[in-house]
């Protein structure tokens, strides 16, 4: 591609975990390369800049500190503090430029979170839904009708995959719950409000080969193209 080609393809800020960065970050750019765009990855100790992106994905990883939502802590958690603050303050600041965000795992947590929101620590002590962890696509979702996760992937039940234990408790402000898995656990949210935000509990990354899945990645880059165009 050219570079006035290149200067045109949406930048997408992609936040990841210090420790699986090496892993995570290169299959979020492929997936975001074939939607048309140009990943930057962000770690904590990273200079931020949302000015210099059309959109944002706060990818998966650690548990997000419940301190940040009145929660209790509990000594099995993994926490990454700084990520926490340097991921609420990227949400944050996409919504006040009117960024598009794509929330995956722990990003759609931290989506809900920075709303007002509150989490389950274990959500399987909470939902019947049954306990996977694994990148195959094991657990099934139904996606709720007239929401815009419905108009991205449809409303046929899909399978996906499952690595996390917290899930949405209190659906924060200007959200709503978009798909759920059979036990009734919350597997998707989005914004009814404000600029375009989707979060999902799964990770679309692994199933590059699930078009549904990469149907996600083009909604966001799609959405960027859009405000990028809309912007002065």
């Amino acid at each position: 591609m050219s570079p006035a080609g290149e200067t045109r393809r949406p930048r997408i800020g992609v936040t990841v975990s210090r420790r699986s960065a090496w892993r995570i970050f290169p299959l979020i750019r492929l997936n975001l390369a074939l939607a048309g765009a140009k990943a930057l990855r962000w770690i904590e100790e990273d200079e931020v800049n949302l000015g210099a992106v059309d959109g944002v994905v706060i990818g998966g990883g650690d548990d997000i500190a419940p301190t940040l939502y009145g929660g209790e802590l509990r000594a099995e958690v993994v926490l990454d503090p700084a990520r926490d603050r340097m991921e609420a303050a990227v949400i944050e600041t996409a919504r006040d430029r009117d960024l598009p965000v794509l929330g995956i795992c722990r990003g759609a947590q931290m989506l809900n979170v920075v709303q007002g929101g509150s989490l389950h620590q274990d959500a399987f002590e909470v939902f019947t839904s049954r306990r996977y962890r694994t990148i195959l696509p094991r657990r099934r979702v139904s996606v709720q009708p007239g929401t815009r996760l419905a108009e991205i992937a449809g409303t046929l039940p899909m399978k996906v995959n499952a690595l996390h234990s917290q899930a949405v408790a209190h659906v924060g402000k200007g959200l709503r719950i978009s798909a759920r898995d059979e036990g009734g656990m919350p597997q998707a949210l989005e914004s009814t409000e404000g600029p375009w935000a989707i979060g999902v509990q799964w990770h679309p990354e692994h199933l590059l080969y699930a078009r549904r899945q990469r149907r996600l990645f083009r909604a966001l880059v799609s959405a960027a193209r859009k405000g990028r165009e809309n912007r002065p």
